[in-house]
């Protein structure tokens, strides 16, 4: 497989806590790694960017709908919209960061992972404006939600990087972990 389509292990380990058959939100989607995994498994996948090109290698995978949005200059296209899974994978714009919550319907999970200070040291990306702050995806928790696992850290696969991930899940019953 090419590696740029090899789904995250944090996506690969935390989707099977989605809700079975549910319908899930890949924001940023890009040529769709995550959303063709989770199509495999079985989800009903909205798989949004703004990348035309990157969506047309989509267009015709079952369980998956295309939309093209430029999320950060246009308007939000998801508003009375709710999903069982949203998973964000090396994408960040802090503006969007509260109405990603508020797409979750109760019991719907939340899978996030994307870069962190430090990983300018090691490559791309460098600027500050796409970098988390250390602790920064827990901030945005609150009692509506329960942290099922947190990481941040160096990693050095698929690449060296410093990263941070999440998996919430909205509700408190406490959430068995999947193998990982």
């Amino acid at each position: 497989m090419n590696p740029q389509l090899e789904p995250s292990l944090w996506v690969r380990r935390f989707a099977p806590l989605i809700p079975a058959g549910g319908q899930v939100l890949d924001l940023a989607c890009g040529f769709g790694r995550h959303a063709r995994l989770l199509a495999q498994l079985g989800y009903q996948v909205e798989a949004v960017d703004r990348d035309a090109e990157a969506l047309a290698t989509l267009a015709d995978i079952p369980g998956i709908n295309v939309f093209q949005a430029d999320l950060e200059g246009g308007a939000w296209p998801y508003y009375g919209r709710a999903f069982d899974g949203v998973v964000v994978t090396n994408y960040l714009f802090r503006p969007l960061m509260p109405m990603l919550l508020n797409l979750l319907e109760e019991g719907g999970v939340l899978i996030y992972e994307t870069f962190m200070i430090g990983n300018e040291l090691l490559g791309k990306p460098a600027n500050p404006a796409f970098l988390l702050r250390p602790g920064e995806l827990l901030s945005l928790t609150h009692k509506r939600f329960t942290v099922v696992a947190f990481e941040q850290g160096r990693v050095d696969t698929p690449r060296p990087a410093v990263i941070q991930r999440i998996c919430l899940k909205r509700g408190s019953v406490p959430q068995a972990l999947p193998g990982g």
